[in-house]
């Protein structure tokens, strides 16, 4: 019998560097910082570290503009400083995945400050140039941060791409020496002994020709023509030649597409993020609103990739990464404190009983909350940033109190506040002015605090991540939902040969009856975020936000 991958077995922990923790009290997180706070991870239980980039950046995007790849961002410390963690991390068991961000390079980085140079520069096809047309953009695609995805370069009198902020390029993939210099760099890293990737909008890397025709009505970015050639590619020159985990984050990916990027067969990557459930909340201005989501949705959405995935292909699992809000303000409930942690617990709970890779943003297992911004003085995101100034100040759509409204709702920014590990000043995040606001909520939302209570958030986490360990249900086990159109609770069903699990969820602010599936009379309580008896009747009461997870033996 094959073995299971370790990857399929893993909880990975994403740390966002600059919220993170600062060793040496600049006001932003750092390598030291993740080294001195290992013992925690180790703690806690995970088995994988992601780290968002840590290279060489100007910044103009929080470290998603890399000028090195080869080089760590002077903020962040030192190659010293890198090759310390990744050794102290894996002397705890815990392995090490690199945020890979090859869709664009920053405009600082050496290939781009030759390829604007000249049209003949032997860099400039490294990047993709078009002539104006009629003295204009060459096509109206637009930027994911918004204006037009062209930007003019007068050095030339040309064009280029920037699917991103205009200090973002786009690289040409369709150039083999892109490519060849983009795995020559990640063998670099895995020779180093780093555990794997994180791959930033791969889907996005190969662009449709249709693209760069001015009277073609559709720009789609993502699952261009050549993708699974690149990836294959990639992963003969590179992944196969180590044991790594490898995630792609695929925007606009289908379940049919998510079988070719991270199939058990198709020779590419191992699994991958898609992002339907992130927009389950969305309206007329996409994230900017005050949107509210139907569980049924949120339902239909996870069993669509549950059941479409199962057997084929390997899913990821997330409520919140760095670029969404914090979870438990957008999918729980922090209307109390007693709510705040049964709802973060209830989240959890929903989600690592499912099929695939859970992923725990640094400070989730604490029941971090969104911060109370009041003014756009307190944004760092270039996104958000861009936002209110295009809707608010150019287009006159939105009133100013209401954007503000929308950036405590869904900004970026919620995710980046300092991690939260006491009640000293700045949370013991640093000891200097912190390059975010810290939440205010830090004196009695901590890590400190959180540790000494046994019945803390964290302490939860740990529980949920020894089950997936221990059982094998949880990894291999098929899903089935139950009660699809409930609005108030998401129940379903894991199972294989000798064990099958019941979980119910309550994302109700009052009390719901549950009818239990007959056959899970004899089944006992396996996890609670309330205290219960074991024995499970006909009908079971759950309280607001309750979560249940009862286990039958065959």
């Amino acid at each position: 019998m094959q073995q299971t991958p370790w990857w399929k077995k893993s909880v990975v922990y994403q740390i966002y560097p600059r919220s993170f923790m600062d060793a040496n009290g600049d006001g932003v997180g750092d390598l030291a910082g993740i080294t001195s706070r290992l013992d925690y991870l180790q703690e806690l239980g995970v088995d994988v570290l992601w780290l968002s980039p840590v290279y060489k950046s100007p910044n103009d995007d929080n470290g998603y503009d890399i000028s090195d790849y080869r080089a760590i961002m002077a903020e962040f410390g030192t190659m010293a400083d890198f090759d310390t963690m990744l050794v102290q991390a894996h002397r705890r068991g815990l392995k090490i995945v690199m945020d890979l961000v090859v869709n664009h390079t920053s405009d600082e980085h050496a290939w781009f400050v030759e390829s604007r140079k000249a049209r003949d520069n032997p860099y400039r096809d490294y990047y993709i140039w078009h002539d104006p047309v009629e003295g204009h953009a060459p096509t109206p695609v637009q930027s994911c941060f918004s204006g037009s995805a062209w930007q003019y370069s007068p050095e030339t009198g040309q064009y280029y791409l920037h699917m991103f902020s205009k200090k973002q390029p786009d690289l040409n993939w369709d150039n083999p020496k892109v490519r060849s210099e983009v795995f020559d760099m990640m063998n670099w890293w895995c020779q180093k002994g780093i555990d794997g990737f994180r791959m930033d909008v791969i889907s996005m890397i190969s662009k449709p020709s249709a693209f760069f025709l001015p009277e073609n009505g559709q720009y789609d970015t993502t699952n261009g023509p050549h993708v699974h050639e690149y990836l294959q590619q990639m992963n003969r020159e590179v992944l196969s030649k180590y044991d790594l985990m490898t995630v792609g984050e695929t925007p606009g990916v289908t379940v049919e597409e998510a079988q070719k990027y991270a199939g058990n067969d198709t020779r590419e990557l191992n699994m991958v993020f898609q992002f339907e459930l992130m927009d389950v909340d969305a309206g007329k201005y996409g994230k900017w609103g005050d949107g509210t989501f139907r569980l049924s949705d949120v339902k239909r959405i996870f069993s669509k990739w549950q059941d479409g995935l199962h057997g084929t292909a390997w899913n990821s699992l997330f409520w919140d990464n760095h670029d969404q809000p914090r979870c438990v303000s957008r999918f729980g409930c922090t209307d109390t404190p007693a709510l705040r942690v049964r709802s973060a617990k209830m989240l959890a709970t929903c989600l690592h009983f499912q099929q695939g890779t859970p992923y725990i943003y640094q400070g989730e297992e604490l029941g971090m909350t969104n911060y109370p911004f009041t003014s756009l003085t307190e944004c760092r995101d270039i996104e958000a940033i861009n936002a209110y100034h295009e809707l608010v100040d150019e287009k006159g759509e939105i009133a100013p109190e209401d954007m503000m409204r929308y950036i405590r709702r869904s900004s970026r920014d919620n995710a980046r506040t300092p991690m939260q590990w006491n009640s000293s000043k700045n949370a013991g995040f640093s000891t200097g002015e912190p390059w975010i606001p810290v939440n205010p909520n830090y004196t009695e939302i901590n890590a400190e605090a959180a540790l000494a209570d046994p019945d803390s958030v964290f302490h939860y986490y740990q529980q949920l991540i020894r089950l997936r360990h221990e059982l094998p249900v949880i990894t291999n086990g098929t899903y089935t939902l139950l009660g699809p159109e409930n609005e108030q609770l998401y129940c379903y069903i894991r199972e294989d040969k000798t064990q099958a699990l019941l979980v119910l969820c309550s994302f109700s602010k009052g009390t719901t009856e549950f009818a239990v599936p007959e056959r899970f009379g004899g089944s006992s309580l396996l996890l609670s975020n309330c205290e219960e008896p074991e024995l499970l009747g006909a009908t079971v009461t759950l309280q607001p936000f309750e979560a249940r997870v009862y286990s039958l033996q065959k």
